[in-house]
């Protein structure tokens, strides 16, 4: 067992939430599959650097998403908060989800770098201090004049005179 594997105790708890061989041949090892998505999961690592004691990287792989579209993820995380809380170790009033997002640039989707012309007004809505709450501001923005272009960036045409 590697460091940070299923101990025996934490395998009790998950083996029976995983789906059961039906048919065709044999499937890998569900331990050894769990163990190998975890470790993904824990390192942040491609899956094509799974250490090769957790078996081919591909089928590990396709193993996490059958069980992800097939709800067997979603079953094993419900069980295991269940538990927790059953245990006490859930404290609701300070349970948080984080849902702040971040957006990236259009560059960083492969768009041009080039800024577009922006609007010449903006709407900002925001809660005016011991105003209304849907209170909108208009911010109106005037552009900010380009520098001439530089001599380095013009093409010039000289035309070199025979003698």
């Amino acid at each position: 067992m590697g460091r940070g594997d299923t101990s025996d105790a934490q395998w009790k708890l998950i083996e029976p939430l995983l789906p059961r061989q039906k048919r065709g041949g044999k499937w890998n090892d569900h331990r050894l599959m769990f163990d190998g998505i975890l470790w993904v999961l824990r390192t942040g690592a491609p899956w094509r650097d799974l250490p090769e004691r957790y078996g081919k990287w591909a089928s590990v792989y396709h193993r996490f998403n059958r069980w992800k579209k097939d709800g067997t993820i979603d079953r094993i995380l419900k069980a295991l908060r269940i538990r927790l809380d059953k245990d006490g170790y859930i404290d609701w009033d300070l349970w948080c989800v984080d849902g702040s997002s971040v957006r990236a640039s259009r560059a960083a989707a492969g768009a041009s770098k080039k800024a577009k012309e922006s609007p010449a007004t903006t709407r900002w809505v925001a809660r005016e201090a011991g105003g209304d709450q849907s209170s909108t501001w208009s911010l109106t923005l005037t552009p900010f004049p380009s520098p001439p272009s530089s001599a380095r960036g013009k093409r010039t045409n000289r035309r070199s005179s025979s003698s």
